[in-house]
This record gives structure tokens, sequence and C-alpha cells, in this order.
């Protein structure tokens, strides 16, 4: 098999450990390709954390090729979601069995998304959140840019209209769109999925500093019902327009700004999971005699 290598080379593992990804991607008799202009790759390699992932997806969708994982980011939200091992080893192991399974992504002015996409707080600590900064500080960065954003927060306007419901006003500190159960971290929603068709809008409108901590109680208990500061919805799509515009951004990269139409594109991708992953699981297109078994690794 020839695969097309993405790695970020500018995080703290990806400039430690892409030689080692490569090693052992050759190892599993996987082809490694740097060159995005290479032709002939059967399939494209993201090794990286989620930003990374993210910008593979539309060479995966455009060349019409599965994507594999191989997570050295600080969440690997994408990966968790669908149980690709965070090792190195056992990560391309995954790729070399070449199972793969469609999934659902998110589009917002013309910028995909596999995890969510948001407005408002969020949107200020991923700005903040420069590649140097997370490079040199790793999780402090994060902890430590989102107080800073917390210290200005202010609601803003939100005029809403989606496939499944009337339009709404309110006001919000953060508005966010999910195409996966689990992104953050640590907020998971159970009956939620990636290729359940659906996208999940969650609008937080803390009136008090008390109530913002019992909303965070309440999406770490994975409680996703609207009511204490926390407004959800469900929908096929969802049109934002806030009174000024407010950026946006799509698995924590820059998506432009509001007025955005964010909708959900039915699996739009083919990622390389793990067998018992792989519930909608498709066979690859990649010549089963290029893909050694797992034995050639371990030895």
């Amino acid at each position: 098999m020839r695969a097309l290598v993405v790695l970020n080379e500018k995080s703290r593992r990806g400039e430690r450990e892409g030689a080692l990804v490569c090693r052992t991607l050759e190892a599993l008799g996987i082809a490694c390709e740097r060159d995005p202009g290479a032709a002939g790759m059967e399939a494209v390699v993201a090794a990286g954390g989620d930003g990374t992932v993210i910008s593979t997806i539309p060479m995966a969708i455009e060349r019409g090729i599965p994507l594999g994982i191989v997570p050295l980011g600080t969440f690997n939200d994408l990966a968790r979601t669908l149980g690709v091992p965070l090792s190195i080893d056992r990560a391309c192991e995954v790729i070399a069995q070449t199972q793969t399974r469609a999934i659902d992504v998110g589009l917002v002015n013309g910028v995909y998304f596999v995890n969510e996409a948001s407005v408002g707080l969020s949107t200020r600590i991923a700005r903040r959140q420069t590649p140097e900064v997370k490079k040199r500080f790793g999780l402090l960065a994060i902890i430590a840019t989102a107080f800073q954003s917390l210290r200005t927060v202010r609601r803003f306007t939100v005029h809403l209209s989606s496939s499944s419901g009337p339009a709404e006003e309110f006001k919000t500190i953060q508005l966010t769109i999910a195409n996966s159960p689990r992104f953050g971290g640590v907020i998971e929603r159970p009956d939620a999925a990636l290729d359940d068709g659906w996208l999940d809008l969650y609008s937080v409108e803390p009136e008090s500093w008390l109530q913002t901590f019992r909303i965070a109680r309440k999406i770490v208990a994975r409680d996703a019902s609207s009511g204490e500061g926390l407004r959800t919805r469900r929908a096929t799509w969802f049109d934002v327009h806030t009174h000024r515009p407010h950026h946006v951004t799509a698995d924590g990269e820059p998506a432009g700004t509001t007025p955005a139409i964010f909708k959900v594109v039915p699996k739009a991708v083919r990622i390389i999971v793990p067998n018992a992953a792989a519930c909608d699981t498709e066979i690859s297109d990649i010549p089963a005699s290029s893909s050694p078994s797992s034995d050639s690794v371990l030895g």
C-alpha cells in the first residue's frame, strides 16, 4: 500500500516522533510518501492531533481514499471516539489492516469539521492557543488561555434557524455545533454518533458564575438536556446570525465569521479503524495483498 503521510512537525510529539511513524509504517509494508502532489496514493495518514486530522479530510474526500490516524495530539478526540489506539505501533497496525468506517463530517463556510465548530468563548481560547504556545507549554497553555478568555467573556445575541424547529433568538457566551459525540477532551454524549446524520447544538447561557459551574458539571455528567443555562438542539443544519460578525472555528481552526450555515455531510469520508470499531464497516478498496498482518511488526 502507498500512503501519503501528513505530519504535524510543529507539535511537540510530531517533531520528536515523526520519523518513528514512517519507520513503523514502512515495517508494515506501507510505502510512505510526503509529497501532497504525489499520484497513486491508496490512503492518507494523518500523524498529529485533531487539527492535523481535519486538515487531511478534504484531501481524502477529493481523492476518494481512506484516512488513517496516528494520534500525536493533546486530546485526540476523533481517535478516541473511533477506538484508534494512542500508541504509534498499534495505530500503525490498525492502518495496515485497512478496515474502514464511513463517518459524517460537518461543513461551515466551506471548511470541514469532524468534532465540532464553535462561536464565542472557545473561539477566543483557540485564537490564543498559537502553535508556538501549545508546543512550549502543552496542556498548561490550554488551561491558561481558557482563564484569560473567561475574564473578558461577554454574552452575544444569536438568531438561530434550523431544519428541526422554529427560529429562536437568545443570548449566549458559547455556541457549539458538534458532529461527534466526543469533543473538547471531556464532553461526551452517549446518544450521538459520528454516522447518525445529525449535528448537535449546545448553547451555554449562564446568568451567574455559580450557574456557569453548574452547567460545566451538567456537561461533564453527560446530561445534554436543555435547562439550567444549557440549550441543546439537534438538526441536519443550523443557520446562525449575530448582531455583529463573530469568529467561527472548526475543530479549533479558523473558519470565517458569522453569519454562517453549519450542515452535516453524511458519510463523507472513510476512516481506517480497528475491527471492533467498524460497526458500519466497509472493506477498503486497498489491495489486501499489500497489507501484511500485525505479526510482522510484533515479530
